[in-house]
């Protein structure tokens, strides 16, 4: 039923360049000054549309949250004077509202927004029967379901102009990232909808500017339709994410330097050449899941000595051998500690669930 919705491509969308699909702009509208500069700023041949947020969730009070209204007419003034598309976030109704009344040409609701369904609901119900593009970031928690659900409620609206923003997810662990990527979600969401556009928010992933060309680049290498990055022409007294901000010159350079992928090619000896070593990628999973099911009926096995004596599923001790001998034999391999820890904690748990259904099995 899901892949059943038909969205429109980002080339239907009023884009200049639709391929790569570039928004950018600052994080917060601040003055019309600081809009118009850094929109005047920007190489037009590359960016098509100009971002700013009007108003701000902030986590707690008495921080800046946005300027309201006012800097709707500031984005009109920015499209007046260069031909740029506008967008800017919505979390409610009155900001619906209040964008469409301004002519806004795209609107997106946020991470905190997409995790509320009534809210997305109320936002669905405002749309209804109005042209404008629509783009859904990702829930804060790590959850396609939930984000499915949104895109679905903006799209039974009537809303054709649909695209998720991927803008990564809260981490409960130390991470590199502000929002650690865990791009896997965003691959099951193009799985789930193949037609969606899918555009990549590297500011929030990154929350520094050292990481987001890494991270641009890692959505065009797994096919992203574009990307929507904070610009600020002076990021220093930014009012918020000061640290995640380009200028427009670092903005065009970066964008420069990207390499654009493209996701099939005609070349016979290209395609079977991958489909060899797809063949051989194929029997090697087979040969993991047998593995896996081997593994597991050992920790069957140790599940049942361990009930003759009521010992605990759970060994701290063991664990951490496991872990430390196996990060370091991943490393060996080439594996990145990251890697080896999710994949052995996946097992780890899979193993307890056995040893669980061993250990409450009545005899």
């Amino acid at each position: 039923m899901k892949a059943e919705i038909k969205f429109e491509p980002i080339a239907n969308w009023g884009v200049k360049n639709p391929k790569p699909f570039i928004i950018a702009g600052p994080c917060s509208a601040e003055s019309e000054e600081q809009m118009v500069e850094t929109a005047r700023g920007m190489d037009l041949t590359k960016v098509s549309a100009f971002r700013a947020g009007i108003w701000k969730p902030r986590t707690r009070p008495n921080m800046f949250e946005g300027v309201g209204p006012v800097g709707l007419q500031w984005l009109r003034t920015v499209k007046q004077e260069t031909g740029l598309l506008t967008a800017t976030e919505v979390a409610n109704v009155k900001h619906v509202y209040e964008a469409l009344k301004a002519g806004i040409d795209i609107i997106w609701i946020g991470a905190r927004t997409t995790t509320n369904p009534f809210a997305v609901q109320e936002i669905a119900d405002a749309l209804q029967g109005v042209d404008i593009t629509v783009l859904i970031k990702n829930p804060i928690n790590p959850d396609v379901e939930l984000w499915v659900g949104a895109i679905e409620r903006i799209a039974r609206a009537g809303i054709s102009k649909i695209g998720a923003i991927h803008r990564g997810f809260s981490r409960f662990e130390k991470s590199a990232y502000r929002n650690p990527p865990h791009w896997q979600i965003p691959l099951d969401l193009r799985r789930m909808l193949p037609t969606l556009p899918i555009i990549c928010d590297p500011s929030h992933i990154a929350g520094n500017t050292s990481l987001l060309e890494d991270i641009s680049q890692r959505a065009f290498d797994l096919s992203y339709d574009g990307l929507i990055i904070e610009t600020h022409c002076n990021p220093s007294v930014a009012l918020s994410d000061a640290k995640q901000q380009i200028t427009p010159y670092e903005l065009s350079r970066m964008l420069g330097r990207l390499a654009l992928r493209s996701p099939e090619t005609s070349d016979p000896g290209f395609l079977q050449n991958l489909e060899e070593l797809r063949g051989q990628i194929d029997k090697l999973d087979v040969e993991i899941i047998r593995l896996m099911g081997t593994r597991m009926r050992v920790s069957e096995d140790i599940g049942k000595v361990k009930k003759t004596q009521s010992i605990t599923i759970f060994q701290a001790g063991r664990w951490d051998e496991i872990m430390n001998k196996t990060i370091e034999m991943g490393a060996a391999e080439g594996l990145s500690p990251e890697f080896i820890n999710n994949l052995f904690k996946a097992i780890h748990q899979e193993s307890i669930n056995h040893q669980t259904d061993i250990m409450n099995k009545k005899d």
